[in-house]
């Protein structure tokens, strides 16, 4: 009974290990990227603070049906950087959902790498992988490819500066595909 309890043990909690692990991909998208690039430029962080409008991203479950999307940057008195997502479940003019949480830069980026937090200690990454010399655009994303953001100052682009962007976007390795337009 001992030896078929020390088979037996080690046997469930690897067929747990794969349970769990499989159903955490499931919540992720699909990889639309398969060699995300390091940012292109480095980052002024007083100029990116602010209110931006999420112009498009990649789907994935903590923004499922969310529109009117926006993301607001400001300073935190211990020199993090606070985050407030907002976005609108279902419709443009549905029940607003907001998420704060805080950014800390990452040491030798230039600014231009982050870690985001809206979970306690548990941070992820986020990549200012290109913007507007003017910080009028933005391109987001994080190394696994799984995720994308295109921001804007703006809540509403005219088509060609959106086909810019996405165009961009396909530019840095970015399957255009999977990019998902977000209504203002």
């Amino acid at each position: 009974m001992r030896k078929a309890m020390s088979v037996i043990m080690p046997a469930a909690l690897l067929g747990v290990a794969i349970l769990v692990s499989g159903c955490s991909t499931l919540s992720r998208g699909p990889v639309g990227n398969m060699a995300v690039p390091q940012p292109a430029k480095a980052v002024d962080i007083a100029r990116y603070q602010g209110l931006w409008y999420e112009i498009a991203r990649y789907e994935n479950g903590f923004e499922k049906g969310c529109e009117a999307v926006t993301a607001q940057y400001g300073p935190l008195p211990d020199g993090k950087i606070e985050v407030i997502n907002t976005c609108h479940k279902g419709a443009v003019d549905g029940p607003v959902s907001t998420a704060k949480g805080k950014a800390k830069v990452v040491d030798g980026s230039q600014n231009a790498k982050l870690k985001v937090s809206f979970f306690g200690p548990f941070y992820g990454d986020y990549w200012v992988l290109d913007r507007a010399d003017d910080y009028s655009w933005a391109i987001v994303g994080e190394p696994s490819g799984r995720y994308l953001w295109i921001l804007s100052r703006t809540a509403n682009l005219s088509e060609a500066d959106r086909n810019t962007l996405f165009t961009r976007a396909g530019e840095l390795g970015y399957n255009t595909a999977l990019i998902r337009p977000v209504k203002h």
